[in-house]
């Protein structure tokens, strides 16, 4: 079997290869270079007759995350296309490529798959991600002291963008004073409450009738996402992860500060961090697994638009031996068992008194981490999915174009 791996910025794309490879497939990777940006209709992918000569003569093609220029080719050709998201919602399968019958889409958050299987899809799965520990484990052992004493030892630690830079403060000067006020004090209230609930609930017609006056939505061609989902998402839902990264970390580094430091690892720090060392951000592949590895606990906040799933850090920190205190994504109790393999938190204050628990209980802190390993070793490795994908267009490809 001939694949192509359709590649773009997005870091575990070598553990698909190496995956792919391990099950004897013969992998051609492709990373389409010639793009443009076309202000009216976003991001544009050109030079379609070479990425149609690259599709043709394989027999699958696979991308993280979906392209909808891509499905059209191998629907032309009659190819099957693999698409497995990594981001949720995943905006641009909001496109009328979707029905495409060369699609088998693979989703990682359990609520936003659902919201696709509605569309009437034929071919839509849930798949959680994965972890390539061995990987990870083997850039653990080249570490040397030199680099520990570099300052990828930490107490507490979390790897991840604060959004310090993010699309609603990029807008709020457009607002009107009413409307921008409205929306804080939603995100406000949101804050203290699991979920979006609050956020969805806020965006009526009236409203969406003032945003679409002073923001400049434009759909690309062939889609059909709206104003509330971009809006709810890439909006207010990354000024949120900005607010709830930057209060949940200063809790933390105020609450162990005589003892302890707090460590952020980051491209985009915040001015409204207090107490917090900030750190530039970390290879993924070279230095990301050292930093969980050396972290006495590992801190994962995810995007509340992840509404169930479980994000890729918490697999990477569990693949590297690390300690994880998690937000209590509804997912990671299908998967882990809380207390034994993984720590999770509801509130702010649940997050302090855990950490501060298992800084002062090594044996337990690392027993959990171990546990963590050795599961993800056993069950949710690249190899174990990617097999499971392949034995799902195996069977089904040869009746689609019947």
């Amino acid at each position: 079997m001939n694949c192509l791996l359709y590649r773009w910025k997005v870091f575990n794309q070598e553990d698909i290869a190496e995956s792919l490879r391990n099950l004897g497939v013969n992998v051609i990777e492709y990373e389409e270079a010639s793009v443009y940006i076309d202000e009216d209709k976003g991001l544009k992918f050109h030079n379609y007759a070479e990425v149609y000569n690259k599709i043709k003569g394989v027999d699958i093609v696979f991308s993280f995350n979906y392209f909808a220029h891509v499905s059209n080719i191998c629907e032309e050709l009659q190819i099957p296309y693999v698409s497995w998201s990594v981001d949720s919602p995943l905006i641009s399968l909001f496109h009328e490529s979707i029905y495409n019958k060369c699609n088998y889409i693979f989703i990682f958050d359990k609520f936003f798959y659902i919201q696709i299987k509605d569309l009437g899809l034929e071919h839509v799965y849930y798949l959680p991600l994965a972890v390539n520990a061995a990987r990870l484990q083997e850039t653990i052992k080249r570490k040397s002291k030199e680099e520990i004493n570099a300052g990828l030892k930490s107490d507490v630690s979390f790897v991840g963008s604060m959004y310090h830079r993010n699309s609603f403060d990029a807008i709020a000067g457009k607002l009107p004073e009413e409307l921008r006020d409205y929306f804080m004090e939603v995100l406000k209230e949101q804050l203290f409450i699991p979920g979006m609930e609050l956020i969805d609930e806020s965006l009526s017609p009236k409203i969406l009738e003032e945003l679409l006056e002073a923001t400049s939505f434009v759909q690309s061609e062939g889609s059909f996402s709206d104003l509330a989902l971009v809006f709810t998402n890439t909006f207010l839902g990354f000024k949120l992860a900005n607010m709830e990264r930057v209060v949940t970390i200063n809790a933390l580094a105020s609450a162990i500060k005589d003892r302890y430091t707090m460590d952020l690892y980051t491209d985009n720090a915040d001015d409204k961090l207090r107490g917090v060392r900030v750190k530039d951000f970390v290879d993924y592949k070279k230095t990301m697994p050292k930093v969980f590895n050396n972290s006495k606990i590992n801190l994962n906040i995810s995007l509340r638009n992840i509404r169930s799933g479980i994000p890729l850090r918490v697999w990477d920190v569990l693949g590297s031996g690390g300690f994880l205190l998690s937000n209590r994504q509804i997912e990671i109790r299908d998967y882990f068992i809380e207390g034994k393999e993984i720590e999770c938190y509801s509130t702010i204050e649940e997050a302090v008194t855990k950490t501060l628990y298992y800084l002062e209980h090594d044996e337990e802190r690392i027993k959990i981490a171990q546990n963590g390993l050795e599961k993800v070793e056993k069950e949710h490795s690249y190899d174990r999915r990617i097999e499971e994908i392949l034995d799902i267009v195996k069977k089904e490809k040869q009746n689609k174009y019947m």
